[in-house]
């Protein structure tokens, strides 16, 4: 069976080529005689393999010598409790709700101080960033909280809040490498590698090393500690270290492209394909208000519960993959992260073109 265009929003589709050259080095990585996954963390060949991962991410992402980088577990859930933990001396902090992964931050806060709300989409569920320039931050707030790119609704920050002398801490899960960022504006970025980076299991945090200390709420977990992995290297324990491999072959595929300046003129190219064709069809509606669009990940509608299901049926049938919207949104959603062509991009907009011609009342 030839491969599918996989239009998942996590995990998701991965660069073609890093596939093929992870399969190759399946039995034998580098000579070593065994794959990565035997391989103990401790040797001198994951430590390289490691090593070099953390290199290419920071030479992409131009991460200052301040910064640790680090590979854990755990996902993003996992981090909306070691943020609090870590970072909530005064027991308060600031959160922006663009979406269902920035509220559950907010619950897991709650369980260790006071969350402030300062600014919410959730009245118009979601499809739009709110207002950024009269936002109050707390005196006492400890950080300021944002989800950057909300892979269910299909929002993204254009700009970021003026957090002034505030941590500003960043779940950037699923655009993280889509585009250039600079790493200074944030105290803390974090990002599940299975989005836009590699196979789920890791999670990259990236971290200003002034935040990392043994100064942490009462009871928190060693394993929960930033300073626990900063300090080996993220080698405390057995890390994920097959995905950490593959993010590794994945960044180094990036630089190939040319680095996150080609990617993001590639990804502004695909998502404009498909956002031009959702505002001319008569059939297909986008959900989120324009100039807060996502360049990776695209709801759509056609305002027809029957009609959307028969569109997804059709387009899986035709080799168009994991197309169903989220419950909260409905309709249809192509996640289109760094890895998918734009010849998927164009191929989709055809089939969607066809559905439509065939499907007029």
């Amino acid at each position: 069976m030839s491969r599918v265009y996989n239009f998942s929003a996590g995990p998701a589709v991965l660069p073609e080529e890093v596939l093929k050259e992870a399969a190759e080095e399946m039995l034998d990585y580098n000579g070593t005689g065994m794959s990565v996954m035997e391989m103990s963390h401790r040797s001198k060949a994951f430590e390289k393999i490691i090593g070099d991962a953390e290199k290419s991410l920071r030479d992409l992402i131009n991460i200052p010598d301040n910064y640790k980088v680090l590979f854990l577990q755990g996902g993003g859930h996992q981090q909306f409790a070691m943020v609090p933990m870590n970072l909530m001396k005064n027991k308060v902090a600031d959160y922006i709700n663009t979406g269902q992964w920035a509220k559950r931050a907010m619950l897991e806060a709650k369980i260790y101080g006071k969350v402030n709300l300062i600014a919410s989409s959730e009245d118009k569920n979601y499809s739009y960033i709110p207002d950024l320039k009269e936002l109050k931050i707390s005196d006492d707030a400890d950080y300021v909280y944002i989800c950057h790119n909300n892979t269910i609704y299909g929002t993204k920050y254009n700009e970021l809040p003026d957090a002034g002398d505030k941590i500003l801490v960043a779940d950037m899960s699923s655009d993280i490498l889509s585009e250039p960022i600079d790493v200074t504006k944030y105290g803390l970025i974090f990002a599940g590698a299975q989005k836009n980076i590699g196979p789920a299991g890791v999670v990259i945090v990236i971290i200003r090393e002034d935040l990392i200390t043994e100064d942490v709420l009462p009871g928190t977990p060693t394993m929960l500690k930033y300073k626990t992995h900063a300090d080996n290297n993220s080698l405390y324990n057995t890390p994920p270290a097959y995905g950490i491999y593959m993010c590794g072959k994945v960044f180094k595929w990036l630089q190939n492209k040319g680095g996150l300046e080609a990617m993001k003129k590639i990804n502004e190219e695909k998502a404009a394909i498909l956002y031009e064709y959702l505002d001319s069809s008569s059939m297909f509606k986008g959900t989120v208000v324009k100039k807060d669009r996502s360049l990776m990940n695209v709801p759509f509608i056609t305002g027809s519960d029957e009609l959307d299901a028969k569109f997804v049926k059709e387009a899986k049938a035709a080799g168009f993959e994991n197309l169903k919207g989220h419950r909260t949104v409905g309709g249809m959603r192509a996640s289109i992260y760094n890895a998918m062509p734009i010849e998927g991009v164009k191929a989709l907009v055809e089939f969607m073109k066809k559905f439509e011609q065939e499907n007029k009342k």
